[in-house]
């Protein structure tokens, strides 16, 4: 049109690509990495409901993992008690063919808290376990409260009278049979006719005194003169504490030293002093070769191979289990014979017998404390849960020190 230019407006220029940056950035860094957890936790999620435990369901064995508790270091120890426990899960994983990951391995678990056992159960969980198991009765509350909001889990604690309907029981055995068996062994030994014992509670623990008791009466059995003496630790691991408690002992004239504690310490000062000892949990001999009579131990690998395969093939209950000389959960290891007298063999023998034969309690009769009382009535006999749990008193021929 007439008095209009027209403008020659050019190329438009290419815009300029810039990089992403501030909210937009962030937008889509967010997307993404919301994108990214979804799946991981959903994968995770999947892996997760794989893995749990349920009641009457089988699972299947590459999904089983499980997380033990300890209250030493069973690889640093030669023998004793966390010793025991650790050889017996290692029984259960030879015999069942799980892979080393399986079993997640918790050492130095003290008791003195139960919120401190809960974090480090806790700490299985979150890396897969579906079976907890506490080898110290000082975990079972740490245990009942756990299995309780988390049904998916099976927990077991050692010892212990407590269990729920679903997922969580405890386990243990008579060993006070093995207790009865290696009091003969000492009542045929002593010279003195002083032998001591050290303990890690007081009469006021059911589990120990019980087995204090079943070793006195065997003592008796062959030896109604010998005397057994108690010296007291007041913690389940104490090694100076054992040393001194059996260094005490044979300083006062005690022969023979037996023990209800942790360590192999004193097995390990009996042979030091030139006398002889009764181990416990693991075969103590290899610790003090020229003093230990026999030793008291534990199989737990009869019970862990037991629970593991109850978890597989879906016919895990919360029955206790309670083994025995009959099932080998608990045993004395072979005799040392050449630091016995002649016939231990046979009397020991006898001994065995009426246990698994004849069908000896031990703790039958009317039995005299040390305090003058009388437990029980002729003809009686005091069941399992007696045994474990209400024993508070001492037979008559043991002395409190």
């Amino acid at each position: 049109m007439k008095g209009m230019e027209r403008k020659n407006l050019g190329t438009r220029p290419p815009r300029q690509k810039t990089p992403l940056r501030g909210p937009r950035f962030l937008k889509i860094a967010l997307i993404v990495l919301g994108a990214t957890v979804f799946l991981l936790f959903f994968l995770a999620r999947f892996e997760s409901k794989e893995a749990e435990w349920r009641p009457g369901i089988p699972l299947a064995k590459e999904r089983l993992k499980v997380g033990v508790l300890y209250l030493s270091n069973p690889t640093q120890e030669t023998a004793g008690y966390s010793f025991a426990h650790e050889a017996g899960i290692k029984a259960m994983q030879k015999k069942i063919g799980l892979r080393d990951e399986q079993i997640l391995r918790r050492v130095n678990v003290r008791h003195g808290s139960v919120q401190a056992v809960e974090h480090t159960i806790m700490e299985c969980v979150f890396e897969g376990a579906n079976v907890i198991v506490g080898t110290s009765g000082s975990y079972t509350a740490a245990c009942e409260d756990l299995a309780f909001k988390h049904p998916d889990v099976v927990f077991v604690a050692v010892s212990g009278n407590r269990r729920n309907k679903t997922n969580f029981t405890h386990y243990y055995g008579r060993v006070y049979q093995a207790r009865y068996l290696s009091g003969v062994v000492a009542g045929l030994r002593t010279v003195t006719n002083k032998i001591g014992y050290v303990t890690a509670m007081g009469k006021e623990n059911s589990e120990v005194t019980s087995g204090v008791n079943a070793f006195a009466l065997g003592v008796e059995s062959v030896n109604p003169n010998a005397r057994i003496y108690v010296e007291v630790t007041h913690r389940w691991f104490y090694p100076e504490g054992e040393t001194q408690a059996a260094r005490a002992l044979i300083e006062s004239g005690c022969d023979v030293i037996a023990q209800h504690c942790d360590t192999p310490n004193p097995q390990i000062e009996a042979q030091r002093a030139g006398v002889w000892g009764v181990g416990y949990s693991s075969d103590m001999k290899k610790n003090a070769p020229d003093a230990v009579l026999t030793s008291v131990v534990w199989n737990w690998g009869v019970y862990y191979e037991k629970l593991a395969r109850s978890v597989i093939d879906g016919s895990f209950t919360t029955e206790p289990y309670l083994g025995g000389l009959e099932d080998g959960m608990v045993e004395i290891t072979p005799l040392n014979e050449p630091l016995l007298p002649p016939g231990a063999t046979e009397a020991l023998a006898a001994a065995r017998k009426r246990i698994q034969s004849e069908g000896f309690n031990i703790f039958e009769g009317a039995m005299e404390t040390n305090d003058g009382r009388i437990i029980g009535y002729e003809g009686g006999r005091l069941s399992y849960g007696e045994i474990v749990g209400a024993i508070d008193w001492y037979y008559r021929n043991i002395t409190e020190r």
